[in-house]
């Protein structure tokens, strides 16, 4: 496995109005790896997100994708270098159907590509959303709901999924198979990088965790690591984030 790092930030400061909550966060992410960020609420994991990919601008610092500087790149720039975002709740057409659904991942995707073969492959990884492709969105389950999300990210055959808090909702049984799709992905050469508000599964599951406290990097180790450090252990696995 290619263990360079995919993506990089330097001392990133965001926030919204007068509320900085980046506070010059530095972190890097290893290619073909799933790695999870944690922190308590407020700690700055979502504007993290919003932050790389270009949905809220950074005020100062720098952030790397693929050793290129993407700093304040709009999303549609970020899409076609191969960054995509799955945004926390679920972000589907109800109306529409599953198979239509997916399809409209490839209206971003660059010019010219194969939408068909894109769909296909899309679908082959998922056999439920297969068997469902022709109903309406609105029918599917939760955890099928977000697959669907997922499925119709891979049109654009991303380098780097970015991924904000799947499991919220989800059953036990759901969230194991959606952890288990993650690690397919993983394997197929998309590195993963997650926030989950089951911090200890979470992490079992990665090769790397992150930390964020205050808008700023406490931790950036291996996820065996930091499941093993008792203060860790003690700030956010004993209840706090595990739970939510």
């Amino acid at each position: 496995m290619d263990v360079e790092s995919i993506l990089a930030l330097d001392d990133v400061v965001a926030g919204y109005g007068a509320m900085t909550i980046l506070n010059g966060v530095s972190l890097t992410v290893r290619r073909g790896t799933i790695t999870t960020v944690i922190g308590p609420n407020g700690a700055g994991k979502s504007t993290l997100f919003k932050t790389v990919f270009g949905v809220l601008p950074a005020r100062s610092g720098r952030v790397r994708f693929d050793g290129a500087d993407i700093t304040n790149m709009p999303p549609r720039t970020l899409i076609g270098r191969g960054i995509c975002y799955v945004p926390q709740g679920r972000n589907i057409f109800p109306e529409l159907s599953v198979r239509h659904n997916i399809e409209l991942g490839g209206v971003a995707a660059p010019k010219g590509v194969d939408v068909a073969r894109r769909l296909a492959a899309a679908l082959d990884r998922f056999p439920v959303l297969r068997a469902k492709a022709d109903r309406q969105a609105s029918t599917l389950s939760g955890g099928e709901q977000k697959m669907l999300e997922i499925a119709r990210s891979l049109m654009l055959e991303p380098k780097l999924m970015l991924i904000d808090e799947p499991s919220i909702g989800l059953s036990p049984i759901m969230v194991a198979e959606l952890f288990s799709i993650l690690r397919r992905l993983r394997s197929g050469g998309i590195t993963v990088l997650m926030i989950e508000q089951n911090a200890k599964r979470a992490l079992e599951l990665s090769d790397d965790g992150i930390v964020l406290e205050l808008g700023r990097t406490r931790m950036a180790e291996r996820a065996a690591d930091i499941l093993a450090d008792p203060r860790i252990g003690q700030l956010f696995l004993g209840g706090g984030l595990e739970g939510g």
